[in-house]
């Protein structure tokens, strides 16, 4: 740790300090409670001062200390560092992922390039998936490679090859599962393996799973990245990222780093997460509903030449998909192509109407669909795209809520136009 900043030990119990709003009788964190109860409930209490059901939204800029020997006694001094509605948030996020401590960000990029920044420095060396999200990919190549880091984009599909990969300067690997968006699936444990036995972390980007289909951090992952944009806030209305660590020493060196860029997520985007997430289990699961029934249906249509969904038993990675997605639930994404290529692929998500819409995004509760290739992996040089399976006519899918058989018969129409 002393090699980020010497004077990371002693000043990391005030960056890392985040305390939520809790009773008298203590926190709902406290004891064994059942998943869907802690979505509700972990990390928040009553208000103590007025019993209000909801965390307060704190909107103060700085807070008031009693004096200066009692400097932090509340936990509080400057909303960059801490907040009480983000802290609560915060402590809600460490339970569902099974982490020590979670930090909250502005967006979910600003919760990857923080994992980069409280892992590595000049010198170091990062093993990373060969597909990811575009963002991801960018700042690796354009932003983190001219500050003196390297990078391998490497196949996790073969842990064999994340260990070929490995250098004695990498101090990261960096997976993401399932990968945005091609859905190849990494496994967890083994890869964890491979980094720890080189001396380097792991962090996961699980966006795509959350946990309630995995948990990264039970299978030896020592951080977990959330866009809290997608399946957390799941109502395309703010956006957010977090970062979830499994240790306290990890938790601390992130808490820092943040506190020095001040990449922080404002309290109201906090308050607004705290409910949505609530029912994030719930979503889930019709989401996942959704695409297994819009996959089987694209597998059998005439005009589709390849869907990928984790769930179906034609994908490749079914058997490493049913160890680690709990309860057989499989997510809400999926993708396809169609006979006619780039101009019928582009064609079909021109007039696919409601209840679908063509927007970038993922995990709302409405349908979208997306040209990855023009939208979310554009910034991807080509031949990096080409290479993992994104073409331009391939086809995104983020099932929402809706009932299944409109999305089906939106779909539908839209395929006997091509």
């Amino acid at each position: 740790m002393q090699r980020f900043c010497k004077q990371l030990p002693a000043t990391a119990r005030a960056f890392a300090h985040s305390r939520p709003i809790t009773t008298k009788s203590g926190s709902w964190m406290e004891g064994k409670l059942a998943d869907d109860t802690n979505y509700v409930h972990s990390g928040v209490s009553p208000d103590e001062r007025t019993g209000a059901l909801l965390t307060p939204l704190f909107l103060s800029t700085t807070f008031v200390q009693e004096s200066v020997e009692k400097y932090l006694e509340k936990g509080y001094s400057y909303s960059r560092t801490n907040n009480p509605t983000v802290s609560t948030l915060e402590a809600k996020l460490a339970v569902l992922e099974n982490g020590y401590g979670a930090a909250c960000f502005g967006t979910g990029m600003a919760a990857t390039t923080s994992a980069i920044c409280a892992t590595m420095v000049a010198g170091d060396h990062c093993v990373i998936s060969d597909c990811s999200y575009g963002g991801t990919n960018r700042s690796c190549r354009e932003f983190f490679s001219h500050l003196g880091m390297s990078f391998s984009f490497v196949d996790f599909r073969d842990p064999e090859i994340v260990r070929k990969a490995m250098k004695p300067n990498t101090k990261l690997v960096f997976s993401e599962t399932p990968a945005n968006p091609v859905l190849t699936l990494t496994d967890i444990q083994a890869v964890s393996d491979i980094a720890h036995a080189g001396g380097a972390k792991h962090v996961v980007d699980a966006t795509f799973a959350t946990p309630v289909m995995v948990r990264p951090l039970d299978w030896g992952a020592d951080m977990v990245i959330q866009s809290l944009t997608k399946y957390y806030e799941g109502h395309n209305m703010m956006t957010g990222g977090a970062l979830i660590s499994k240790d306290k020493e990890m938790h601390a060196r992130v808490k820092f780093m943040q506190n020095v860029h001040g990449n922080i997520i404002n309290p109201f985007a906090a308050f607004m997460v705290l409910q949505t997430s609530k029912t994030m289990a719930l979503r889930v699961r019709q989401q996942s509903h959704n695409a297994m029934a819009i996959s089987e249906f694209l597998e059998k249509h005439p005009k589709v030449t390849k869907v990928c969904y984790p769930g179906l038993a034609s994908h490749p990675q079914k058997a490493l998909a049913d160890k680690y997605h709990r309860d057989g639930i499989h997510g809400g994404m999926l993708w396809f192509e169609i006979l006619g290529g780039v101009e019928a692929g582009k064609k079909l998500m021109n007039v696919c109407q409601r209840p679908w819409s063509l927007c970038e995004n993922l995990g709302a509760t409405e349908s979208i669909i997306t040209a990855c290739a023009v939208m979310t992996h554009a910034n991807m040089l080509k031949e990096d795209r080409l290479k993992v399976g994104i073409t331009d006519g391939f086809i995104r899918v983020s099932c929402g809520i809706e009932d299944k058989e409109d999305l089906i018969r939106a779909l539908s129409i839209a395929l006997d136009q091509i």
